[in-house]
């Protein structure tokens, strides 16, 4: 208990072991559903469901404990929702790029943040971006995510007149989504702990009983777990070997570096702020480890075969719990390394009961829009076009664009640009260009 005191300095930050274990088990809960939910995601990009299942408990597990030790950090790490979506959805079925190849750029996304770091450069584009574009990428980030929800549930299909409409609610598939949601939606409403997880369990078991979702128990060996370990194609995300990406990957290098990074920053100052942790000054102890530690767990993702991990904002669950030190995230860690026994039932859950969980998983992350000054149009203009452009065209890369380059403009026509924003110009411009290479394609 001693050392574990001197080490986590349990006593200084006026917490126990006792409740550091409490708390790390309060995080696992609440984010436990990434197992499930994630697998689903990634398997739509053909991965095998039960080899990514295995791939995020060991990149989260290794990610939390890393925090844990490295950074001394209260911090849950997990392959980020969002990025999953963007993985599957626009690298991957939109772009044609196989999946081997997009975890290629994962692994490089995650050795050039550790590189940015490392060259303090991080900083540079952080101070960059408005806040406001943090909190609207979060938000669109969110509306992608529900939206994918609410189609993979049949509560929305194609429309050839309105584009978008009303699903069959009729159908099983949207029967059991909106009895999971109901579930999920009072089960959070009651504020009980793992209300996801309960949730998708709750709603997968109520599927198979009355035969609205089907599941035949298929044996599985390790071969099958390990199915996306080194699978990754580095040399075919460097665009070596002729298979004609070109600029693509650069793009799709460019999300992964700067959601990430924007994912981060967010959920570290909601948590930091939320645990006492922040200065006064408003900067954060051991930020360069805490990054470290993220990026140094997506890299072990990519090699695992799991898409982008990042910091999550259900370690604030864990802080209210009590836990302020890095054992917190190491008991995390630990319960997710021991979930790897179970990833291998992962492709028995219905798409069915982990819709409801996309659904209201983008609900949770508009709360960022209430940061937003929506009476200034310097602000708002940009906010919006973000908010927006993310689920309607499918892609963070295209809201990130129109935000920065609303931006940009307004504070230029208004006069309010200064020679610090220099970098957010120079974004703007490459963002610029790419939408003229791409009205030419």
């Amino acid at each position: 208990m001693s050392a574990l005191d001197r080490f986590f300095q349990l006593k200084a930050r006026g917490t126990s072991v006792q409740t550091e274990v409490l708390a790390g088990a309060t995080t696992f809960l609440t984010m436990a559903y990434i197992v499930l939910v994630n697998p689903a995601i990634l398997g739509q990009a053909g991965m095998p469901v039960q080899a990514v299942a295995a791939a995020t408990c060991l990149a989260a597990g290794v990610g939390c404990i890393l925090m844990g030790l490295a950074a001394n950090y209260p911090i849950a790490l997990a392959p980020g929702m969002g990025l999953n979506a963007y993985f599957t959805f626009t690298v991957v079925k939109t772009m044609g790029i196989p999946w081997q190849t997009a975890l290629g750029l994962v692994f490089i996304s995650g050795v050039l943040f550790l590189a940015l770091t490392a060259a303090g450069i991080r900083q540079m584009i952080v101070g960059a971006i408005p806040r406001s574009l943090f909190s609207a990428i979060a938000a669109g980030i969110g509306l992608f995510i529900a939206f994918i929800g609410l189609k993979d549930a049949g509560l929305v299909a194609a429309n050839p007149g309105t584009t978008v409409g009303l699903g069959d609610l009729h159908a099983p598939t949207a029967l059991l989504a909106l009895i999971g949601l109901a579930i999920i939606a009072v089960l959070q409403a009651w504020k009980v702990k793992g209300a996801m997880l309960i949730g998708i369990v709750a709603t997968a078991i109520l599927g198979w009983t009355l035969h609205l979702a089907s599941w035949a128990p298929q044996p599985y060996s390790t071969a099958q777990m390990t199915a996306t370990a080194f699978a990754l194609d580095i040399p075919g995300a460097l665009g070596i070997g002729g298979k004609g990406f070109g600029s693509a990957l650069i793009e799709i290098l460019f999300v992964f570096l700067f959601v990430d990074l924007f994912d981060n920053v967010g959920t570290l100052v909601a948590v930091s702020k939320r645990a006492g942790l922040m200065q006064p000054d408003g900067t954060i102890p051991r930020l360069n480890r805490i990054l470290f530690a993220d990026a140094t767990a997506t890299v072990v993702g990519s090699l695992a075969g799991t898409s982008t991990v990042v910091s999550y904002i259900e370690s604030a669950a864990g802080v209210s719990a009590g836990g302020r030190t890095g054992l917190t995230a190491v008991v995390t860690g630990v319960l997710f390394l021991a979930t790897l026994a179970v990833a291998p039932w992962a492709q028995a859950i219905p798409a069915a009961a982990t819709a409801p969980a996309l659904i209201l998983v983008g609900g949770m992350m508009m709360a960022p829009l209430a940061e937003i000054d929506w009476a200034d149009p310097v602000v708002a203009v940009p906010a919006f076009l973000t908010l927006i452009a993310i689920p309607l065209t499918f892609s963070i890369a295209n809201g990130l664009t129109f935000g920065i380059v609303a931006y940009a403009l307004l504070k230029l026509v208004t006069r309010r640009a200064t020679r610090a924003d220099w970098l957010l110009y120079g974004l703007a411009a490459l963002f610029v260009v790419r939408f003229a290479y791409m009205a030419q394609g």
